[in-house]
């Protein structure tokens, strides 16, 4: 999915993440209320066809699927993607790069040593620089590279574009040690995360000017320092060549070359089949045609059982040869052609399944999450009472499972927001917001005022300086001035006369309702139908799904402009976000001439460009679906989820979360987007209630969790500052408990911080974290040491084929 960019010369405090209400909540009890321990968590181990180096041949060419070419090789900068992460890297330094527990690691490649020597008055953290460390021109890796670096990032020259600096302005000084192999830093105040900093460290080359740093690494790398060397970047095919770099001093890398290759998801199994790449992320569709591939090895040429032509019956079969072969010769052309068509797709079917035997289905959890996120910027999901009740209603495992268990991973909700199952400081902290129950959550809706008969009731006064009254008000005196004395007092008695027959019939109502309270078989008939109705609505669900693109048709609400007082500015992630509404009125039963149902605005005389097949049922009311509503208004949310072929499960997911809510009342409007409008155009812009995206892992919860859950701040302009945090939802407390924890050096005590800022933040209701994501990837089978890594980040020195080849022919072979 697309990501948000970010204005050049915008400086955002956010280290790194690739595809992250006023006042302080008030919490009953936090302490003993989660569901599980930190030791008790247990992360899924990763899958790479580990092997020693010495059983790996040395050469060859292994080619790796990525999205598309990196926008950039500067991994600082806001168009940075996973692209640029991957290649870079094989390229450059990583000091503590992840382990298999999501730990940052020591990078003895890089570093003898590194650690906080001093803690008062300042904290001083001394490097040792790994003696063979030089680059790729020769010159040694030092202190100056760590000085440039520091100073192009640290937000105090707004000439360098970078998109993040998280920890570095926290940087006094930058000093050589007692020899060059030695560089001291200073702290101006303590940071806890004082790991994530040079990582990717880049030469004092690129980092020293405005210049070279802006431009002079998107679309090249002169200098690098890693197990590979950049040979080429070639948009034309798609592809970026790195080559063994000379000057490594580590491990030699196995492989000759390493090509990472533009490969959309749609095309991969294409892909693989033909032997254009050896390595990529695949879908659940892809892996499960692996799978079958290698099943039906044996079948002695027997048809496969599956794929086209598969579902034909003898019967159809028959009758299929018998029109091709009849007396009738235009029916017979067609059912020839037909023919044909089919056979073609069953032979070029039968080919793909037997070039994807040669692959392997690595299978693991990726290091990223799918949460639910509750926008609580305005409409009824700005009431926490809401927003908790929506949270409630789900069943987690459920949806875990929906995902998940088809694909023989671990279905287990996640309880954290801040870390995975798996890494230190994990502990399931959900029991801060409640289990799933019904009952109660219907019981927060009618707290707030959402009731089954508040649909048809006429709305109440609104608040005072709403902008309702402020226009009211503004009409009212107009007309008033027009009006003469006689005739305003006329009003004035129709007022007072409406106003006693108001008041005899909300006394009628209540004694009406007092009467249904008191007869409780009345009442059970009354849920029994609201319970029926609500699984009429759910199989009539999909007549409210649209596929929206950018037909601008009549009624579309404007977007904001950024100068306007409505408008947000959005700082996004700068690395691997990947990240996944915009405003519809529901149309219910409405196609486009293409079969998809497209949403507008309700025009006068009907929706315009809306079309309807004859005989189509008008939607039922919303009061005759057992909905809740206030105020005369139905409790219907926007739920916004991506309509590309890869997003599948998401959807399925999305499609069970709005059954569940229905049960307790809520209603969905599911509005399904382009992939690549999906983020930036919706999510980012707040324009949803309901969504579904991730967000990655981190070593680094205190630096790379606060811009996701910090507080939204309103800017000089009147606009919001919501950083990362798209939710809208964030307190005083939890950006206190981020702060301190950023700056204490007893990682126990960190991790402690971090469990109370996670509890809050699931008081707080606005991301419900569902489960961690799958990671599958297809693999060669010869190659080893590489697949799902999970948490780790790849040693690409070790990538290679178990078997020895000639060099290039993985890349050339023929399937």
């Amino acid at each position: 999915m697309s990501h948000v960019g970010v204005p050049r010369g915008t400086v955002r405090k956010r280290r790194s993440l690739a595809l992250l209400t006023t006042g302080v909540l008030t919490i009953p009890v936090l302490a003993g209320c989660s569901s599980g321990g930190e030791e008790t968590a247990r992360g899924v181990p990763q899958d790479i066809a580990p092997a020693a180096r010495e059983t790996v041949a040395d050469g060859s060419t292994a080619n790796w699927a990525v999205d598309a070419l990196p926008a950039t090789f500067n991994a600082f900068q806001a168009d940075a993607d996973s692209a640029t992460t991957r290649i870079t890297g094989a390229l450059l330094p990583t000091l503590f790069p992840m382990d298999r527990t999501g730990q940052p690691k020591l990078n003895p490649d890089y570093l003898e040593s590194a650690k906080v020597i001093e803690r008062e008055p300042r904290q001083v953290v001394l490097y040792k620089l790994n003696q063979q460390a030089v680059w790729s021109d020769g010159r040694e890796i030092g202190a100056p590279d760590f000085v440039a670096q520091w100073r192009a990032l640290r937000g105090k020259d707004s000439a360098f574009w970078t998109a993040r600096n998280s920890g570095y302005e926290r940087i006094e000084k930058i000093e050589r040690g007692a020899d060059d192999l030695q560089v001291r830093v200073t702290f101006s105040k303590p940071y806890a995360d004082w790991r994530s900093l040079f990582s990717p460290l880049y030469p004092k080359e690129i980092t020293g000017s405005p210049d070279a740093f802006n431009d002079g690494a998107r679309t090249a790398l002169k200098t690098t320092a890693g197990p590979f060397v950049l040979k080429s970047m070639s948009k034309s095919e798609g592809t970026v060549t790195l080559a063994r770099n000379p000057r490594w001093w580590g491990d030699k890398a196995k492989l000759d070359t390493l090509v990472f290759r533009a490969v959309a998801a749609k095309d991969r199994t294409q892909a693989l089949s033909d032997g254009t790449v050896d390595i990529a992320d695949i879908d659940a569709a892809t892996a499960d045609r692996i799978t079958l591939a290698r099943r039906d090895r044996g079948s002695n040429g027997q048809p496969l059982n599956h794929g086209p032509g598969s579902e034909i019956t003898p019967a159809q079969a028959l009758r299929s040869w018998a029109q091709a072969h009849g007396s009738d010769e235009d029916a017979a052309e067609i059912a020839q052609a037909a023919r044909e068509k089919n056979r073609k797709a069953v032979v070029a079917y039968a080919t793909e399944q037997k070039a994807l035997r040669d692959f392997a289905v690595r299978k693991s959890l990726e290091p990223a999450y799918t949460q639910l996120a509750l926008n609580g910027e305005s409409g009824p999901l700005a009431d926490d009472r809401v927003r908790r009740a929506v949270a409630r209603a789900l069943d987690r495992q459920e949806l875990a499972q929906t995902v998940l268990g088809p694909l023989g991973l671990p279905a287990k909700p996640l309880g954290s927001h801040l870390a995975l199952a798996g890494q230190p400081g994990y502990k399931d902290g959900s029991g801060a917001l409640g289990e799933q129950n019904t009952k109660e959550a219907q019981a927060l809706l009618a707290d707030a005022g959402w009731t089954r008969g508040g649909a048809a009731e006429p709305p109440k006064d609104t608040k005072a300086g709403s902008e309702a009254e402020k226009k009211g008000g503004k009409d009212d005196e107009a007309e008033a001035e027009k009006k003469t004395a006689g005739e305003a007092e006329e009003d004035k008695d129709a007022k007072s006369e409406k106003t006693e027959k108001s008041e005899k019939s909300d006394k009628d109502g209540k004694k009406a309702e007092e009467d249904s309270t008191e007869d409780s078989a009345d009442s059970a008939a009354e849920r029994k139908k609201a319970d029926q109705d609500s699984e009429d609505s759910a199989a009539s669900r999909d007549e409210g799904l649209y596929i929206v693109g950018d037909d601008n048709k009549p009624g579309a609400p404007a977007p904001a402009t950024v100068g306007s007082a409505s408008a947000v500015h959005v700082l996004a992630p700068a690395r691997t976000a990947a990240a996944q509404g915009t405003v519809l009125l529901r149309q219910a039963g409405v196609l486009g001439e293409d079969g998809a149902v497209a949403a507008t605005d309700k025009q006068p005389g009907g929706a315009a460009g809306a079309y309807a097949p004859v005989g189509t049922a008008a939607p039922a009311p919303a009061a005759a679906k057992g909905q809740l509503g206030k105020d005369g208004k139905t409790l219907t949310l926007r739920f916004v989820l991506p309509s590309g072929p890869g997003s599948q499960s998401l959807r399925s997911v999305g499609d069970k979360i709005a059954a569940m809510l229905e049960k307790i009342g809520v209603g969905t409007e599911i509005t399904k987007v382009p992939d690549e409008s999906y983020f930036k155009d919706h999510i980012a812009s707040g324009a949803y209630d309901l969504a579904l995206y991730s967000w990655p892992a981190t070593a680094y919860p205190a630096t790379d969790g606060r811009p996701i859950y910090a507080k939204p701040e309103p800017a000089t302009d009147g606009s919001l500052l919501v950083e990362q945090n798209y939710t809208r939802v964030g307190t005083d407390h939890i950006d206190q408990l981020f702060d301190k924890a950023a700056g204490e050096l007893d990682e126990k005590a960190a991790r402690e911080l971090m469990k109370q800022a996670d509890a809050r933040i699931w008081a707080a209701a606005g991301s419900i974290p569902l489960f961690q994501r799958p990671q599958l990837v297809a693999v060669d089978k010869k190659l080893a040491n590489v697949g799902a890594f999970g948490f780790a980040t790849p040693r690409y020195q070790d990538i290679g084929f178990k078997n020895r080849q000639a060099a290039g022919s993985p890349a050339d072979r023929k399937k």
